[in-house]
């Protein structure tokens, strides 16, 4: 069975200037914006945060989630960075771009749509 081929959306979280519940509502907007576009879009932020949240794991605890992470990004057609606030601060975006292009994986470059 052929799997159907997502982006993985990097956006800023840990070190976000408006705080985490902020980063994650900003991702979840982004990805929404790329789904109506028809993209297939996973974000990590968006996808996570709320099961960190409602399930009292450390949002911030990289040995917990960067399994997870590491196995999305491996299954992803490509990254898409978006250039929210902060993004150039991000370590986490940082390893996310790394990984990418140690796979030979395209990295494209989004500036925030709007919300509506």
């Amino acid at each position: 069975m052929k799997q159907p081929m997502f982006w993985y959306l990097a956006t800023p979280y840990s070190k976000y200037p408006a705080g985490l519940t902020r980063a994650f509502e900003d991702a979840a907007i982004q990805a929404a914006r790329l789904i109506e576009r028809g993209l297939r879009i996973y974000s990590p932020i968006a996808h996570t945060h709320p099961v960190a949240t409602h399930g009292n794991i450390d949002p911030l605890d990289h040995d917990i989630w960067l399994a997870l992470d590491e196995a999305m990004m491996h299954a992803a057609v490509g990254l898409i960075v978006c250039r929210m606030e902060s993004w150039q601060e991000s370590h986490g975006i940082k390893i996310e771009i790394e990984a990418f292009q140690k796979a030979g994986k395209p990295v494209l470059y989004m500036d925030p749509l709007p919300q509506k």
